[in-house]
């Protein structure tokens, strides 16, 4: 069957449903560990849907179109099969055991959480909030993790979330326990995998993310007093999108993270799906753009709960 666009890469599970993902999920716990205690991991699902619903008490829910729902329960699905893909392949001494696992997915589930304005909140688009996103995030996750019983994780899931941004340099993280570093490079890790192998990531880039940065003023028109846009246009974003691409997994992905993406391929047992789906992203925009042809990308991405 052809993948479905609210599906993952398997095309088995519809990762624009917080229960769908989260069942997923909790599969892959049981798996690997089994008597693993869910219930944090189940009520993290079901607030992450208030949340981004605009039903959770104090925030109005998702409205940006790039980072929406459908990503961040992505990333947690990238990150189990991720997690577990090492576990796996590791000593019993080198796992990150069932604790650092739930938190890892929880973190995956709340990473993006900082795009979510509160009722307090001046902004009028979460995208305002891209520079400071991540630090957002890291704030809900303390409020949140002790309520779940993460009382002791919560302060350093305020530094493990910005392994998936900018805002802090990664050796400014202060993560000192080599489990914990590790942890943050799988969440960094799963956070770019889900992204790119999304079946819209090239019209999501154009049609979404390109809307996004002309609110924050990374494109379009510079804003008065703020960063020089970056993307004159949405076909401008596309046609740098591979060097983007290369330069991230060079300093990243296979750099400062340690190719922590090879444990994708022991999760599947051989192939890496994820990996084989954003190569063939990066090969058709490179056609694409070599034979000026970036209007061939026809398909039409619906952003999850976010405001059209």
């Amino acid at each position: 069957m052809k993948r479905r666009n609210h599906y993952d890469v398997t095309n088995r599970v519809e990762i624009a449903r917080p229960q769908a993902v989260g069942e997923a999920v909790c599969v892959l716990l049981t798996e690997q560990y089994p008597g693993i205690e869910l219930a944090p991991v189940q009520t993290a699902f079901k607030v992450f849907g208030r949340l981004y619903a605009g039903t959770l008490r104090g925030y109005k829910g998702c409205d940006t179109w790039y980072h929406d729902a459908q990503h961040s329960l992505d990333c947690a699905l990238a990150f189990a099969r991720l997690l577990q893909g090492h576990e796996r392949s590791v000593t019993a001494e080198e796992q990150l055991g069932p604790r650092r696992a739930a938190l890892g997915v929880i973190s995956a589930l709340f990473h993006d959480a900082g795009y979510i304005r509160k009722n307090s909140d001046q902004a009028g688009n979460g995208a305002e909030f891209t520079f400071t996103h991540v630090g957002r995030s890291g704030e809900f996750l303390a409020d949140f993790l002790p309520l779940i019983g993460f009382d002791r994780e919560a302060g350093m899931a305020t530094q493990l979330v910005h392994f998936t941004g900018y805002e802090l340099a990664l050796d400014a993280i202060q993560v000192p326990d080599p489990k914990d570093r590790l942890l943050g490079f799988m969440l960094g890790t799963a956070d770019v995998m889900a992204q790119t192998a999304d079946r819209c990531y090239l019209e999501k880039c154009r049609d979404f993310l390109y809307s996004e940065f002309e609110i924050c003023g990374l494109a379009g028109v510079a804003l008065p007093g703020g960063k020089t846009p970056v993307y004159t246009s949405p076909e401008a974003l596309l046609r740098q999108t591979p060097q983007f691409s290369e330069k991230m997994w060079a300093e990243r992905m296979d750099g400062y993270f340690q190719s922590v993406h090879r444990y994708m391929g022991a999760h599947f047992e051989g192939r890496d799906l994820y990996s084989e789906t954003i190569n063939g992203h990066l090969l058709r925009v490179k056609r694409l753009i070599d034979a000026d042809a970036l209007d061939e990308l026809k398909l039409k991405p619906k952003a999850i709960r976010a405001a059209e």
